[in-house]
């Protein structure tokens, strides 16, 4: 399966989180968790594939999926995550997400 549609697939199906940075600049933004949502769902593409560097993370290394879009009402959004193994099944963990001001970046 597409990594892609395994994401808008989580998320349509309620199967994500937020860290605390991403609510933190989603309220700074004035973005809702829908907004947020509607912006994965309406995506065409994954803008680039990382691994994280961060020591602290539960598996070092893991990947981090940027994408960048927009919602229903065609705010553009970036939005930076992870694929996270839990108990209860996967979820889609947004690190980040906030406003896009240029998409020429």
């Amino acid at each position: 399966m597409d990594i892609l549609q395994r994401i808008k697939q989580l998320v349509l199906r309620g199967r994500v989180g937020f860290a605390r940075k991403a609510l933190e600049e989603m309220r700074s933004d004035g973005l809702r968790i829908d907004d947020v949502t509607e912006s994965i769902i309406c995506a065409q593409t994954i803008a680039k594939t990382l691994r994280s560097k961060n020591p602290n993370r539960r598996y070092p290394g893991e990947k981090l999926y940027v994408i960048k879009s927009f919602s229903f009402d065609g705010t553009p959004i970036y939005t930076k995550g992870a694929i996270v193994r839990k108990p209860e099944g996967e979820v889609f963990y947004f690190l980040v997400s906030s406003k896009i001001v240029t998409f020429g970046d």
